[in-house]
């Protein structure tokens, strides 16, 4: 009988850490080649780990919640029939060649294709996903995933499938729901009404004092929230931000998506006001090239990198932090083209299965904080780019149309650009093609 050891790999995006979310066995289970046996959260995203080996779990080296470095051992597992084996890095740190097709062991993202077993433990549940499970409830595994990201009872949920199982759009509503219930609650305050600070002598540095458990949560930062504060950080220290904003007239584009929900062609697919934005920002990115634009500082000295083409980036709040997949392509996109990949990198988002590859070389980003109340705001550049276009909520408001007050849907476009690549004129420039777009949809027919 040997031991076996599988060191956590480079998942392919310069991978240097990572944290153990769930393990899917524990000593004891017998696993094959490729079953997933864990689940683990990178800088970027949620990634399931296949085993490269068949035999028996025998010690997991990391506990659930663990920062892991790459290259770290974090599970063994024994086989009567092999040798000792370590897979993930080898001593230099690189990945290890594929063992050879006819081993039976075939790592998925290292080997070579052929026939390997199909067969998946399943994920462990917890003893409330037990009671949700005994009473009934109908859900396929990942909704189930995204209730309990979301904090979600199955139990409360009413089903509207039609088979009567629980859908995605249930779950979402619940969570959207039980958030209002959960901010009417207003939290007490303590029993001390007033504290004296003294204050006086010269300022020293002193380590943090230690969180009072009854008072105070120390959240770790790690995980997809260690690396959006690093590349905002680094962001608004590095590119000089100006921002422009406009507020502008909605009804037709209000009108078009109306129209679109109606038509046979988009039956299928969920429109709202963000696919008209995203077209007037692609359109709009056309005409002023530079917001689309990149500073890069190469061994040679800066220079300005024009991109002419569009990845366009949606800024998306998940239950694991804020991603900014993109689009690829998006100039070459139809309407319902662009409409249907805006509808799969949200579901995908949601569901923490947006891959590294969908977060890298984007050229400008939208952010929709519109779905939040919001009218306008300041947002940060993602690292290289240029821009960033907000999408303020669309309301009712008063507007002069030919000389009369009129109840018309408004918004507020705004954006932040960076200052080295791009002036005042073009900034202003953008953001009033966008609003044009907004204001007459038609224009994009041109």
């Amino acid at each position: 009988m040997s031991t076996q050891t599988f060191l956590l790999p480079d998942v392919g995006e310069g991978l240097t850490e990572a944290e153990i979310v769930t393990w899917r066995v524990g000593p004891g289970d017998d696993v094959a080649v490729n079953d997933v046996i864990v689940e683990i959260e990178t800088a970027k995203s949620l990634v399931e780990l296949p085993s490269p080996f068949t035999g028996t779990v025998g010690e997991l080296l990391a506990a659930e919640g663990d920062t892991v470095a790459v290259g770290a051992p974090i599970i063994t597992i024994t086989d009567a029939s092999a040798a000792d084996t370590t897979i993930g890095r080898s001593e230099h740190g690189a990945p290890p060649e594929a063992p050879a097709e006819g081993d039976g062991a075939v790592l998925v993202g290292y080997g070579t294709g052929g026939q390997v077993s199909s067969r998946r433990r399943k994920p462990a549940v917890s003893p409330d996903e037990r009671v949700a499970a005994s009473v009934g409830v109908v859900a396929k595994p990942p909704i189930r995933k995204l209730a309990r990201d979301l904090g979600v009872d199955l139990a409360a949920v009413t089903p509207s499938g039609p088979a009567g199982e629980v859908t995605r759009e249930d779950v979402m509503g619940h969570a959207s729901q039980a958030s209002v219930f959960r901010n009417i609650q207003t939290p007490e305050w303590g029993e001390v009404r007033e504290e004296s600070i003294p204050v006086g002598g010269a300022a020293v540095s002193a380590p943090a004092p230690a969180a009072d458990p009854d008072r105070e949560e120390t959240i770790a930062v790690k995980g997809v929230r260690k690396a959006t504060s690093s590349a905002m950080v680094q962001s608004a220290y590095s590119a000089p931000h100006v921002s422009v904003w406009t507020d502008v007239d909605a009804t037709r584009t209000m009108e078009l998506v109306k129209r679109l929900k109606a038509s046979p062609d988009f039956a299928d697919i969920r429109i709202s006001p963000l696919l008209i934005f995203s077209r007037a920002v692609i359109w709009a990115a056309r005409r002023t090239p530079m917001v689309n634009a990149a500073w890069v500082d190469g061994p040679d000295g800066a220079e300005i990198r024009m991109r002419r083409y569009v990845n366009l980036g949606i800024a998306a709040a998940t239950p694991r932090g804020l991603l900014v997949p993109n689009i690829k392509d998006a100039q070459d996109l139809s309407m319902r083209d662009l409409a249907r990949a805006l509808e799969k990198l949200t579901l995908t988002a949601r569901d923490g299965k947006t891959t590294p590859a969908d977060q890298q070389n984007g050229t400008i980003t939208i952010t929709n904080i519109g779905v939040f109340g919001m009218d306008a705001g300041t947002p940060i550049i993602n690292p290289g780019e240029a821009g960033i276009v907000a999408m303020g909520t669309i309301r009712q408001k008063p507007w002069v149309v030919d000389g009369e007050v009129r109840p018309r849907f408004v918004t507020t476009v705004s954006g932040s650009f960076d200052h080295r690549v791009i002036d005042g004129d073009g900034m202003s420039r953008f953001i009033a093609d966008v609003a044009s777009i907004l204001e007459e949809p038609a224009l994009l027919l041109d």
